[in-house]
């Protein structure tokens, strides 16, 4: 999910730079709700593990 979500945010850069406003804002766009769903599933997955060794 990570990955998807560097891969989005570098799109972004490169279509920004090449001035297509339009592609680089989707990007980013996609590649920030990707981060916080990665962050999201980070922190259930450390509340379960640790509850599952107890």
């Amino acid at each position: 999910m990570l990955s998807w979500a560097v891969t989005f945010l570098i799109i972004a850069i490169v279509a920004a730079v090449l001035g297509f406003g339009g592609i680089a804002g989707t990007a980013t766009g996609i590649a920030k709700i990707l981060f916080v769903v990665f962050l999201v599933m980070f922190v259930v997955s450390l509340i379960f593990g640790r509850r599952g060794r107890v």
